[in-house]
């Protein structure tokens, strides 16, 4: 007798990490030239924004497009360089301590772990490598000529996480049914109802209505940890199948994942 493969689905910000991950590298992106000073104080003042209450779909869909105008023309290489010079740094702090457990209780049981964020592949998927993750789903930015256009090629957000996990399922033969997921945001409540055991992490006000009402569990991470303390870091090289990757993110107010040439005026 055969059994299907299963997975456990994990979004990123305020899931496994304790706050919005694009937004945590506003200050390397300033560092390294690619925003001015009002975009990281705008960046950090919808950090505060998202942390205390959370994003709805318009908050979203304005900070997608405010994302979108500021990449255009950064270099892709100059983003993915700043990621990769200060993402210990940056990162390690703020990965919560329960989350590191329960992907390595997921690892034990035999279950990939796939980090499904509206966030950027540039960030998502080094970020991934450091908790070992086996897939990540992320946002993607058209890139032309190595330069992001500005516009977004593929957007990892609400019913369309639900649409990737569902094609992961098919390619790789995951029993849904089976499997887990995670997440914080009410915008996130179709990819939790594409698996048969959801849990609701540091649920915003409405999931929250939604899993006392579904019977989902609710899990609260209050404890960051040094990340290095916890696991050990993969070999450098890219070490993650990217089922959609890219750039912008889409939770609030610098982005990640573009690179050097500053737009005029910025």
């Amino acid at each position: 007798m055969s059994f299907r493969p299963t997975a456990a689905f994990f979004d990123l910000d305020k899931t496994i990490i304790a706050k919005s991950s694009t937004l945590a590298f506003s200050k390397p992106f300033q560092a390294g030239g690619l925003i001015s000073r009002r975009a990281v104080l705008r960046s950090t003042y919808a950090q505060f924004m998202y942390l205390v209450g959370g994003a709805d779909h318009d908050q979203m869909e304005k900070m997608r497009q405010f994302m979108s105008q500021l990449t255009a023309g950064w270099d892709v290489a100059t983003v993915r360089e700043i990621v990769a010079e200060t993402l210990h740094n940056i990162v390690d702090p703020l990965v919560y301590d329960e989350a590191v457990s329960l992907i390595e209780e997921h690892h034990l049981a035999g279950r990939d772990v796939v980090i499904v964020s509206t966030s950027g592949i540039e960030v998502v998927a080094p970020i991934g490598a450091m908790l070992g993750a086996d897939h990540v789903v992320a946002t993607r930015l058209e890139v032309v000529d190595g330069k992001y256009t500005g516009e977004i090629e593929y957007y990892a957000y609400a019913e369309e996480k639900a649409n990737a996990i569902r094609a992961l399922a098919e390619e790789r033969g995951y029993d849904l049914e089976n499997s887990f997921a995670y997440s914080d945001s009410v915008t996130d409540v179709h990819m939790l109802e594409a698996v048969g055991h959801a849990h609701a992490v540091n649920p915003d006000r409405e999931l929250r209505r939604i899993a006392a009402a579904r019977g989902w569990p609710v899990l609260v991470f209050v404890k960051p940890v040094a990340l290095r303390s916890r696991v050990p870091f993969p070999p450098g090289g890219p070490t993650l199948a990217a089922l959609a990757v890219g750039g912008v993110v889409a939770l609030g107010g610098v982005l990640w994942a573009s690179s050097r040439k500053r737009r005029p005026g910025a």
